[in-house]
């Protein structure tokens, strides 16, 4: 069981990613994929920014920290929130939710797979895992908000 645990905390990241791709590499319109670039490239580093942000105002010591045992997974002694696995896993599902209900669908379910395992690995707490979601989920809607927005603004001024 171990083995599977530790499998999917730090090997599952790349199934969001080739997801991601495979839904780039589906997009038809031209428009559709520049936007889906923009989305991915502009809210990963909007999320990034985020993450540091909530990190800096929320410490949270990792569990084999505090419970004083060795993790499944060997990781430095530093905060766990947010979990910066699940946090990338989670933007790149709530982005391809956007653009196809089944593929963000599936990479939401891998974060959430991922994000349980790296709490059974003993790298993470829930909190660690939900926040990822939260912090994840919030940037990718005020993305899209302000995509909306300048595109609202392009089509009005014409």
């Amino acid at each position: 069981m171990h083995e599977i645990i530790i499998l999917v905390a730090k090997y599952f990241i790349v199934i969001p990613i080739i997801v991601a791709i495979v839904v780039f590499i589906q997009l038809k319109d031209k428009k559709d994929k520049r936007n889906f670039a923009i989305a991915v490239i502009a809210g990963g580093i909007a999320t990034i920014l985020a993450a540091r942000l909530a990190s800096s105002l929320w410490y949270d010591p990792r569990p084999f920290v505090v419970g004083h045992f060795t993790p499944l997974i060997s990781h430095a002694a530093d905060n766990g929130f947010p979990s910066d696995h699940t946090l990338l896993s989670a933007f790149i599902g709530w982005t391809i939710l956007q653009y196809s209900r089944k593929y963000g669908i599936i990479v939401l379910i891998a974060a959430a797979l991922i994000g349980t395992a790296r709490v059974l690995a003993g790298v993470h707490h829930v909190s660690d895992i939900i926040g990822s979601f939260v912090i994840s989920g919030l940037v990718t809607l005020l993305v899209i908000f302000v995509m909306n927005k300048i595109k609202f603004t392009k089509k009005s001024a014409i």
